[in-house]
């Protein structure tokens, strides 16, 4: 499967030519560079003498008694798992992967007390200034009652208050500073840092991120997201960094209703009205700076009877903290908000949230966005809003649907799992490796990476990554008139491949009688040949092709034949099979006139035949 970052249509090569060939040779040349690169990175962190934390002290125990709720099976097992790598000497690189409000930031809180106690010191590094306020609260509400000087360092610190920050991480005074990127400035000093948390990875640019790689060069490191990004999921999957998944919900909560639908004044002075009937608030999202105050005047002539005012990232310190305090002790009851909204916001009594031109938005970031409803027992409510005669792209249709059929409790990992199918990972290390990454597609990159890794570290290439053909004179397809919708055709035609036993095959040939009615017989000729295709793999058979009245079975040379076996083999066959050995060693079997619904079975046992022929 070809995908690309740019959306730009791949280029396309002659059949028999050699650019394709030498396209590849350029990239895998690079991708070797660049998994060296990424594995020094890493090696240089798994290898590296790391500060090994102490076990849990008293106060760790009495501190975790404290926590007002009870936690999942998942957050007990990720503290755990976050508190072996903090005992240990290697240095830690983990991704805490939880869907919002499953309790991520109470592991990173657990994290952070656990590293004070060593006297060392610790930055919550989080994307906004809100969020920045928000977790600060937090910590200080939990930390209540011990010695442990907590500060924040934000947009909304005075130069004074920033300059007795950085002077109190120098000396050692502060023991834990929650800090937007203020904190990547070379005025930052620290007396021992011993764990970085970075929340919401994402959210930060390029520069800033070389700026955090700086600081996480050997210091503990605890990411959270609940929708990670391709490139940090990708890492994560194959093993790069280790990961700890979320996914029970917390008790009494309910998934979020999500609706999608064209722009509607009607519907939105309904939901409003609705919402403010139960006594919640709304969030109301709007991403144009230069326009928000006329969209919050339009919602104000909608619903009189609200107070609704407007917020967003450009407003001086004090007017955004003054109107947040308010939507906060619930004197406001819509806000109209850009995505300064979009993390780690938690106000329970918010139940309602309408985006408008969500098309507009990249998927993670509606789940973001939708996260910040539904943060109590209440049930919620989502509507996304396109404009009428907004042209949706390929994408934003696919993103829209995606955040609609992801409506189920824990579905953030999902989600980004989704997002890495539209969007592909993005580059794992840097801008250089992205154009080859557009000549050869997103998954065969990642084949090569993968290869060139294993290759680095002397493991085990899989040896069974090959292709197996299937050309045989039958009728093996879907009709049209069957299945007309071609995207339901092609995913069915995928499902049918990617299927390797009976029993699969025949749950979908069951599904599809739910949904179709009685399956064809090219239907079923179908699957029959994606089961002697997946048979002929495992006998490590490269392809199987009829010409002429002949069928070709060209073997993968590294095959474990055992050739003291061929010899009864040809035999068996009675002058009808013999062997041609070339690049590859080719079985020719001349079965005589054939009658067509014959040829599978008689193919099917003569792979099997083959299959016998391997050394056990």
């Amino acid at each position: 499967k070809y995908s690309n970052l740019s959306g730009k249509a791949p280029k396309l090569n002659k059949l028999g030519g050699q650019d394709w060939e030498k396209t590849k040779a350029r990239a895998k040349a690079r991708i070797e560079l660049a998994a060296k690169e990424l594995l020094e990175l890493y090696a240089s962190r798994q290898n590296g003498e790391g500060y090994a934390c102490g076990p849990d002290t008293v106060w760790q125990t009495e501190f975790e008694e404290r926590f007002p709720f009870e936690e999942t099976e998942d957050q007990l097992l990720a503290i755990e798992e976050t508190k072996r790598d903090m005992e240990s000497r290697k240095i830690m690189d983990r991704l805490l992967c939880g869907d919002v409000g499953f309790g991520k930031t109470e592991v990173a809180i657990r994290a952070a007390f656990k590293e004070v106690q060593e006297s060392r010191q610790v930055v919550y590094l989080v994307p906004t200034t809100i969020l920045a306020q928000q977790h600060y609260n937090t910590f200080v509400d939990r930390m209540k009652g011990y010695p442990i000087e907590i500060a924040m360092l934000s947009r909304f610190c005075t130069p004074k208050q920033a300059k007795e920050t950085f002077d109190g991480i120098r000396s050692g005074k502060i023991d834990i500073v929650i800090a937007t990127h203020k904190i990547l400035s070379k005025k930052a000093q620290f007396k021992q840092l011993g764990l970085l948390i970075i929340d919401e990875e994402q959210r930060f640019g390029v520069r800033q991120k070389e700026k955090i790689k700086q600081l996480r060069k050997n210091v503990d490191v605890l990411s959270l997201s609940a929708t990670p990004i391709p490139r940090t999921l990708h890492m994560s999957i194959s093993g790069i960094r280790d990961m700890s998944v979320l996914e029970v919900p917390p008790v009494d909560r309910q998934s979020i209703q999500t609706y999608v639908m064209e722009y509607n004044e009607e519907l939105v002075r309904e939901a409003i009205v609705r919402e403010l009937a139960r006594g919640g608030q709304v969030y109301y999202v709007y991403n144009r700076v230069s326009t928000i105050a006329d969209v919050a005047k339009n919602i104000q002539e909608l619903v009189p009877e609200a107070v609704v005012e407007y917020a967003h990232g450009r407003m001086s310190e004090r007017a955004l903290e003054e109107i947040m305090k308010e939507f906060i002790e619930g004197r406001i009851q819509v806000l109209v908000s850009t995505t300064i909204i979009e993390t780690g916001l938690d106000i329970p009594n918010v139940n309602t949230m309408i985006i408008q031109d969500a098309h507009r938005f990249g998927l993670s970031q509606l789940y973001q966005l939708r996260g910040r409803v539904g943060r109590s027992g209440r049930k919620a409510y989502a509507f996304l809003m396109y404009r009428r005669e907004a042209i949706l792209t390929s994408d934003a249709r696919k993103r829209l649907s995606a955040i609609r059929d992801f409506t189920d409790l824990g579905s953030g990992f999902k989600i980004a799992m989704r997002d890495l199918e539209i969007r592909g990972a993005g580059n794992l290390l840097g801008a250089e490796q992205s154009g080859h990454m557009e000549e050869i597609g997103y998954e065969l990159y990642c084949k090569m990476l993968n290869d060139a890794i294993k290759g680095l570290t002397g493991e085990k290439k899989d040896e069974d990554t090959f292709d197996t053909s299937i050309e045989l004179s039958l009728d093996a397809y879907i009709p049209s008139e069957y299945i007309e919708n071609e995207t339901d055709k092609l995913a069915w035609y995928k499902r049918i491949t990617l299927m390797t036993n009976r029993d699969q095959a025949d749950d979908m040939i069951e599904e599809m009688t739910d949904r179709y009615g009685d399956v064809p017989a090219s239907v079923l000729r179908l699957f029959d040949v994606a089961l002697l295709r997946e048979e002929a793999h495992q006998a490590w058979i490269l392809s199987i092709v009829e010409r002429q009245e002949r069928i070709l079975f060209t073997m993968n040379p590294r095959a474990r034949i055992d050739v003291d076996r061929i010899d009864g083999f040809l035999k068996q066959y009675a002058g009808k099979m013999f062997i041609r050995t070339q690049a590859d060693p080719v079985f020719v079997y001349e079965p005589g006139r054939i009658r067509r619904s014959q040829l599978l079975k008689e193919v099917r046992e003569v792979v099997a035949e083959i299959s016998g022929l391997q050394e056990k």
